[in-house]
């Protein structure tokens, strides 16, 4: 288990647009991931160290948003206005997680714009619409085309600031939520409100940026 990638919902500007402000923070541009067909969504990614990554996402006209655990996340966000949506881990073998919560993962693809297929299965987006302080599970069926490659190693997550209880999160996780963070800082901050990713704190070249 490690941590994946994170996911932020496109405000009402769009996808590109706030890729595009969100890049500029970071000095670095994001590219267009493609379209999940079976979630009603698309996405942009930034690359970063560590096998881990940026998404920016956005809930397409489709009726599979509508039916998707993770369309209506996205819809959700970005009806009160974009921003963090959720942090993923990456597990080898995802049936255990299926068991320990008992039910089936979602099986989910996308195509990059040169046409090479991503495919993965995901599950625990509802307890994320539920508790947006807790991850949700994914395991890649492509790990040789994870969107971390390529990445530049000067850019990295260093630290997130998660509003929440690291107890809670570790019950859900089935072990420490130390462990799947590995090299990235957790801040924690009691809730006032809505749990969740308050911000993630990113190395570049240029320095610490917080988004």
């Amino acid at each position: 288990m490690r941590l994946d990638h994170l996911s932020y919902a496109a405000g009402p500007d769009g996808l590109a647009s706030t890729a595009q402000r969100i890049g500029g923070l970071l000095g670095r541009e994001f590219t267009d991931g493609g379209v999940h067909p079976r979630f009603g969504t698309r996405n942009m990614i930034l690359p970063l160290a560590g096998r881990t990554y940026l998404e920016i996402v956005e809930v397409l006209d489709h009726p599979a948003s509508d039916k998707a655990p993770f369309g209506q996340a996205v819809r959700a966000r970005s009806a009160l206005g974009g921003g963090w949506l959720g942090w993923v881990v990456a597990v080898n073998d995802i049936a255990a997680v299926e068991q320990r919560l008992g039910r089936d993962a979602a099986k989910g693809s996308r195509h990059r714009p040169d046409g090479t297929e991503l495919r993965w299965k995901q599950i625990g987006v509802n307890g994320l619409i539920a508790d947006p302080q807790l991850p949700f599970f994914i395991e890649w069926e492509t790990p040789d085309e994870h969107p971390s490659n390529g990445a530049d190693d000067t850019f990295s997550l260093c630290c997130l600031e998660i509003a929440g209880d690291p107890l809670r999160v570790s019950e859900w996780l089935g072990e420490t939520v130390e462990a799947p963070l590995e090299d990235v800082k957790v801040e924690w901050v009691a809730p006032h409100g809505t749990p969740g990713i308050i911000a993630a704190q990113v190395q570049t070249p240029n320095g610490l940026v917080r988004i």
